[in-house]
């Protein structure tokens, strides 16, 4: 099948690292083919779906399924257990993509010509060098531009949607008091913490060798010793020129293994030691202070900015809800995007 100078502009552009997917909407020629222009000829090209009779051919659905990969995933491996979720994932996007733009066209919403080109020009000034790009510009950048004015129509669509009325005073008070965990302060700790740094690839005689010397620093303390002189002399940590002073920690700033062992701490006393990743560790726990609701006037700022959030998402996520509705959306061959996923392309 003949490729289209658009989609070989496209593919360009991602060797680039520039991800646009193909925006090839040609009228539909078939039931699982569209006609697409490739220089004086007319070219058949396999669908993957149809959006109210908009083609998403299956090169849209390469493209845009390996622009995914590479922004979600390690060397664009997808892990067994997300592949559906990938597939769906990219989808919904394409459907998505061309039914804002309609949404767009019904609006009358024009690009940002001043933003479009100013990133045009950041653009022609980081692939200044690239030889693929000097080769290419010419090419390139009709399709860039096509794919930059697109974006600025849905920024703008995003905006005009998200447009909602300020939240009053009692609304805002009402969503206080109706979402209490967003607004209170976690529960704090305050730690002294001596580290005897181990090496995790050490042998275990090493690790032995630190539970001895943390269990002999834990009976010095116990029996008088200063705590602090005892982290400025041995420690490893950072905290040890503060005396092994770690402040104030919130509740599930320390690993979850680490943070049970504590939670079972008696004020004051100095613990067993500790195997812990970087080593052994001694701690002493000295203050223990329970999560806080905030009053709602020294928050009244955030409340007010989550709920107006929250009320922006669902204005958006209605209108595309309403959008796929009322839509036409017909699923042509969803192996391409399975055999796509196994591949891990």
């Amino acid at each position: 099948m003949a490729t289209s100078l658009r989609m070989r502009a496209l593919w360009v552009l991602a060797g680039l690292g520039l991800s646009f997917a193909s925006g090839l909407h040609a009228q539909q020629s078939s039931a699982a083919h569209a006609d697409v222009k490739v220089g004086s000829q007319v070219a058949s090209v396999p669908l993957f779906a149809t959006v109210n009779g908009k083609p998403i051919t299956q090169n849209d659905f390469h493209a845009a399924y390996s622009a995914y990969l590479r922004q979600k995933f390690y060397h664009g491996q997808v892990p067994q257990d997300q592949l559906d979720q990938a597939r769906k994932d990219v989808t919904d996007q394409l459907i998505n993509r061309i039914l804002y733009h309609e949404e767009i066209d019904r609006r009358g919403i024009k690009p940002d010509a001043e933003d479009v080109e100013k990133r045009i020009s950041a653009y022609e000034q980081r692939y200044a060098t690239s030889p693929v790009w000097q080769k290419n510009r010419e090419s390139l950048l009709p399709g860039l531009k096509e794919q930059l004015d697109q974006q600025s129509q849905q920024v703008r669509l995003e905006q005009a949607v998200k447009k909602v009325p300020e939240p009053t005073v009692d609304e805002v008070k009402a969503h206080y008091g109706s979402k209490p965990e967003l607004f209170t302060e976690p529960a704090k700790l305050r730690l002294h913490t001596i580290l005897l740094a181990v090496d995790p690839s050490s042998p275990r005689a090493a690790w032995d060798a630190a539970l001895r010397e943390g269990e002999a620093i834990v009976r010095r303390i116990r029996g008088g010793a200063s705590f602090a002189e005892q982290a400025r002399l041995f420690s490893r940590d950072p905290s040890a020129d503060n005396g092994g002073d770690l402040g104030y920690l919130h509740q599930g700033m320390m690993p979850e293994s680490l943070q049970s062992k504590i939670d079972g701490f008696k004020l004051g006393e100095v613990a067993d030691p500790i195997e812990m990743l970087q080593g052994v560790g001694v701690f002493r726990l000295d203050e223990r202070i329970s999560p806080k609701l905030q009053p709602f006037e020294n928050v009244a700022g955030r409340a007010r900015d989550l709920l107006l959030r929250d009320r922006q998402d669902k204005a958006w996520n209605d209108l595309i809800a309403k959008l796929r509705a009322e839509a036409k959306i017909v699923l042509l061959d969803n192996s391409v995007a399975q055999g796509e996923a196994k591949a891990g392309k």
